[in-house]
């Protein structure tokens, strides 16, 4: 998933978050993503995130009813956009099935992802 963010304010720190939601049929009680941020001068920062997505009993995490969870994970904060112009941000999993190296194409079960870029206050 890519999202770009046009002439952030500059002069003020920011939360971003990674949203997501899934449904039940999502197959692991963990996630793991790498995010990358590329700034207007083409250099990049990636991060590799791990988030707990059910409980120790199984129970999903999240708010929601019914089968559909949404997660708000954090993924950096005090952020502090040091140019204006276009920022890039690219999310993608790094599941595997256990015992194996190769990764797995599709997550079944996660619905949306989205990116919230939010001051601080």
């Amino acid at each position: 998933m890519e999202f770009s963010l046009e002439d952030p304010d500059t002069t003020a720190s920011h939360n971003l978050y990674i949203f997501l939601r899934n449904d039940n049929t999502y197959p692991y009680s963990n996630l793991f993503l790498i995010a990358e941020m590329t700034f207007p001068d083409g250099s990049t920062q990636r991060d590799t995130l791990e988030y707990e997505m059910a409980d120790a009993q199984g129970r999903w995490l999240g708010e929601g009813l019914g089968s559909v969870r949404e997660n708000k994970l954090g993924y950096k904060r005090d952020v502090v956009f040091p140019s204006s112009g276009v920022y890039t941000f690219t999310v993608s999993h790094a599941m595997r099935k256990n015992g194996s190296v190769d990764g797995v194409q599709a997550l079944p079960g996660v619905l949306d992802v989205g990116l919230q870029v939010e001051p601080n206050q």
